[in-house]
Order: C-alpha cells, then sequence, then structure tokens
C-alpha cells in the first residue's frame, strides 16, 4: 500500500474511532463494569472493531508511531470480552 493510501486509510481509522467506535466502546466498558450483559448488537459492534483492529495493527506494523494506540485500543476490547464473558459465566451460575 503506498504512503498516500495509508494516510487515508489511518485517517478514516481514526474518525471512525473518535467519532464511533471509542465512545461506544467506553460505553460497552461501563456496562460490563457494571456486571452487565451484552446483547447482540453489542456482540456485533465488537466484532466490527476487531476487524478494524485488525487493519490497525497492519498499518502500525508499518507506522510505528500507532503502536501505542492501537495496543490501548486492543486492550480495551480485551477487557471488555473479557468482563462480559465473566457476567455471561455469573448469569448462568457458572464460574468466572
Amino acid at each position: 500500500m503506498s504512503d498516500s493510501k495509508d494516510a487515508g486509510m489511518i485517517q478514516t481509522l481514526l474518525d471512525r474511532l473518535n467519532k464511533q467506535r471509542l465512545p461506544r466502546a467506553l460505553a460497552l466498558k461501563d456496562q460490563v463494569d457494571r456486571g452487565e450483559r451484552l446483547n447482540d448488537h453489542d456482540i456485533q459492534f465488537l466484532k466490527l472493531v476487531f476487524e478494524d483492529a485488525g487493519v490497525a495493527q497492519g498499518l502500525a506494523d508499518k507506522h510505528p508511531e500507532f503502536q501505542p494506540l492501537v495496543a490501548r485500543l486492543i486492550g480495551l476490547y480485551s477487557d471488555i470480552t473479557s468482563k462480559a464473558l465473566a457476567n455471561e459465566q455469573k448469569d448462568k451460575g457458572g464460574l468466572q
């Protein structure tokens, strides 16, 4: 991918992150931290952000200045999914 295509993709991902993905992810984090479960729509959203994270990781490999941001985002998404799983297991009487 050329540098101009990379720059366009990076800008698109950053815009999407700031306007859509991060606010929703933080809301989901608050939700699972309160012990609530995720619904199907929430899970579909997480699938989309993991797809974005894969693209972002590939770009960060070529543009290392973005690696800390990508790592933090992947950590946030991982925290959300781990806590959501724990909430599901707790609600179903399983082990945490």
